[in-house]
């Protein structure tokens, strides 16, 4: 029986899994990747080691599952978005390392950009911010020695870490991207689905570095045999929170869901028109499984889980991020202890690249509970500020919301989810559901299943958290963020 293989290559490990024809889980393997600080703010990331990671855990996961390259009909691919790479066309080769999402090298060239503000997002459906790769890429080309030239005489090519896993894959063949992630880029027009020549000049990122723009659910290419074993059609492409929604089988105007992963990221499906945010959030491609194009509002939170490893590798008072839950279960409340993890800035809706981390309310009984328990409360608040600004601009209220990512399997987060944000949560049964919506997108294309109703009826909950908070509870703790994240901002 063949297969469908998701490549899933994230922030903090490359993902291999693989799926039988009932969307069931017969195969995972994960290998480590490892990003670099060199300076505060800055994140970076190796790419060729990144491939050779995505290489191993496809390995290992065929390997696990006594399977082989020959045993699999379609190669799905998803991953972290906006971090950016930028290589040599003949060599293939890396021209500086990989510049992570998370990455706030380039602000100060957004705080240039601002008179036009209005016209970026107009075009691109974002805002002005050094998380989107146009930015990245310009820094490249204006920091390492003669990229310039080089780009613009068609040496040089760019790629979000879709079109280097594509790249690499094909052995150079396929130069290629969905619209899912070029619409994270600053540099395409959301609504022609096409690289917009303004923000080109605006960014003067030169088109001849751009990846073709090819459908998410589509063969584009086939794996080179010298690389992967054998000829094998790539078939899928999203970016790792559309396809996570797709993996919700959030595929209708209304659905949404909710990542926790080393950010967090809350999509709204928004159908086919084009969506305006009045509430900072961003307007994006989401997947489409056919010709017409199909949109989504996004809230970006930056850092989720990542506060999570920074109690564990820098404060060192946790060993396990799962130890968490006992520890938040072990008291009643934070006592008035509110972390904000702004490591990095504040996102969606605040797009505060200035604002810094803070922890608020401490007294001499506050001790390691309080502040395990108040890191993975902000989660949770970040979270609700991300839904009310979607419920407003889209005027309906949410009936309920669709979680995944591993910070997901935490009983206490999605408890105190439901409570803060007087919401259900519901946890579905197969946790990586940005793999599988990879999958998904690639068996469509591909014949596997049949109709985005099959694949529908595949998604199964395996819990669902109903909020019991007190509302007064709920709005005294509510305040009480609201104060802190006013604390930790440059501008209010």
């Amino acid at each position: 029986m063949p297969y469908i293989l998701s490549l899933d290559e994230g922030t903090t490990s490359a993902r291999a899994a693989l799926y039988d024809r009932e969307a069931r889980r017969v195969g995972l393997a994960a290998v480590p990747t490892v990003s670099t600080f060199p300076q505060p703010g800055w994140v970076e990331q190796d790419a060729s080691l990144i491939w050779q990671s995505q290489l191993a855990a496809v390995r290992n996961a065929l390997g696990l599952a006594g399977l082989g390259p020959s045993d699999v009909q379609a190669v799905g691919i998803t991953n972290q978005r906006e971090t950016t790479v930028v290589w040599d066309r003949a060599t293939g080769q890396p021209v500086a390392p990989a510049i992570v999402w998370q990455c706030r090298r380039t602000a100060a060239r957004c705080r240039e950009l601002a008179a036009h503000a209005a016209k970026i997002t107009r075009r691109s459906g974002l805002v002005v911010d050094a998380y989107f790769s146009g930015t990245k890429i310009q820094w490249i080309l204006d920091n390492v020695a003669g990229a310039r030239a080089r780009a613009e005489n068609g040496d040089l090519l760019f790629g979000n870490i879709d079109t280097w896993l594509i790249w690499n894959l094909t052995a150079g063949r396929v130069h290629a991207t969905d619209p899912t992630n070029a619409s994270r880029t600053m540099l395409m027009n959301l609504a022609a689905g096409d690289w917009d020549n303004e923000l080109l000049a605006l960014l003067n990122v030169p088109r001849a570095m751009l990846p073709s723009i090819v459908p998410s659910s589509a063969v584009i290419g086939h794996t080179d045999a010298s690389v992967f074993g054998a000829e094998v059609p790539i078939a899928g492409i999203a970016g790792d929170q559309q396809a996570a929604l797709a993996g919700q089988a959030c595929f209708a105007k209304g659905l949404s869901k909710n990542t926790y992963g080393t950010g967090c990221f809350a999509l709204l499906h928004a159908g086919d028109a084009e969506p305006v945010s009045e509430n900072r959030l961003l307007a994006t491609r989401a997947a489409s499984t056919n010709s017409q194009a199909q949109f989504a509002v996004e809230g970006s939170i930056f850092v989720a889980g990542a506060a999570v490893q920074w109690l564990r590798d820098k404060l060192g008072i946790i060993e396990t991020a799962p130890e968490t839950e006992a520890i938040a279960q072990s008291i009643p409340h934070t006592g008035g202890v509110y972390v904000v993890p702004a490591f990095v800035g504040l996102g969606a809706p605040h797009w505060d690249a200035e604002a810094r981390a803070e922890i608020t309310g401490l007294t001499l009984g506050a001790g390691r509970a309080e502040i395990v328990r108040a890191t993975l409360e902000s989660m949770a608040y970040q979270t609700r500020e991300l839904i009310q600004a979607m419920e407003a601009d889209s005027g309906t209220r949410l009936a309920e919301l669709r979680v995944d990512g591993g910070a997901a399997a935490n009983n206490f987060l999605m408890q105190f989810q439901a409570d803060i944000l007087d919401r259900p949560v519901v946890r579905p049964a197969d946790p990586e559901t940005t793999a599988l919506g990879a999958a998904f997108l690639a068996g469509l294309a591909t014949g596997y299943w049949k109709s985005v109703a099959e694949v529908q009826s595949f998604w199964r909950a395996e819990r669902r958290f109903e909020p019991s908070m007190p509302a007064g509870t709920r709005d005294a703790l509510w305040s009480g963020w609201q104060r802190a994240v006013n604390k930790a901002r440059t501008t209010c």
